[in-house]
């Protein structure tokens, strides 16, 4: 049960950063900006996101956000957790009519 709220809260955390690039306007080369700038640390969520190219480095501390990566991230996060609930949902199915029908 701990993995489900461990990924919520990075997910969350994740978003909570993406947003500081927003605000912050970081959002091409030329507007990249340091985690010092932006009043944020470099942790796990930073590498993460840093290591999936959604925040891209443009010189020694300087970062931005790459839109378009981080749309293609949720796209990809979105489509697994329907892949997964689906082949949930047929096990469910499935172990259902065997207990009717033994």
């Amino acid at each position: 049960m701990t993995a489900p709220l461990t990924a919520g809260v990075i997910f969350r955390r994740e978003r909570d950063l993406v947003g500081h690039f927003r605000r912050a306007g970081a959002l091409t080369p030329e507007t990249a900006q340091s985690s010092q700038g932006l009043g944020v640390h470099e942790r796990l969520v930073w590498h993460r996101l840093v290591n999936r190219g959604v925040l891209r480095s443009t010189g020694p501390g300087a970062f931005y956000l790459d839109e378009a990566a981080w749309e293609a991230l949720r796209r990809t996060r979105r489509w697994r957790a329907l892949v997964i609930g689906l082949l949930i949902l047929v096990v469910a199915i499935y172990v259902a009519a065997r207990s009717r029908n033994p």
